[in-house]
């Protein structure tokens, strides 16, 4: 592949993350606007519900008011992740991976952007039937890519073709 091409590629994801970034931090900005010191919204009654948590951990809520911490996890990610696209062959049989990393990085500096700005995580997606902890919409990046990843290794690449891009 030439390196136009490969440009073109680079281009190309970073125009994805920045749009998925951009989705995520509208829909925090409509749920700050719309739920803040509101009650919950009701999507379907007693299953899904729209309803505004301020995040100051991790997951599950847990690692509570250690956002400094988060944010360096979150640049030594984006360094990994940024080195594993840079190492990737510039091939068709890698575009799954490519993906998965956009995604990753947009979830990541989705929610590092409000960590930073406000020192807490906006959420407002609620899974009441199940009590399922509370999200947003750059959780559901980082979930999807994560198990998409974990379907590109266990089922799609041989262990040789992973192994190489480490050796690159």
């Amino acid at each position: 592949m030439n390196k136009q091409n490969k440009m073109t590629i680079w281009i190309l994801a970073i125009l994805g993350v920045i749009f998925l970034i951009a989705a995520d931090q509208i829909t925090k900005y409509m749920a700050v606007l719309s739920l803040k010191e509101q009650p919950s919204i009701p999507i379907i009654q007693g299953v899904f519900e729209l309803l505004y948590v301020e995040n100051r951990g991790a997951a599950f809520g847990i690692l509570q008011n250690r956002q400094w911490m988060f944010v360096i996890l979150t640049l030594v990610i984006l360094a990994f992740i940024g080195w594993i696209f840079y190492k990737l062959p510039f091939t068709v049989r890698y575009l799954p991976l490519r993906l998965v990393a956009v995604g990753l990085t947009a979830g990541a500096v989705g929610n590092m952007i409000d960590r930073v700005r406000l020192g807490y995580v906006v959420d407002f997606f609620y899974f009441k039937l199940i009590d399922f902890p509370v999200f947003n919409v750059a959780d559901i990046y980082v979930v999807v890519t994560i198990i998409v990843l974990a379907f590109l290794i266990l089922f799609y690449y041989k262990e040789d073709e992973l192994e190489q891009i480490l050796k690159r």
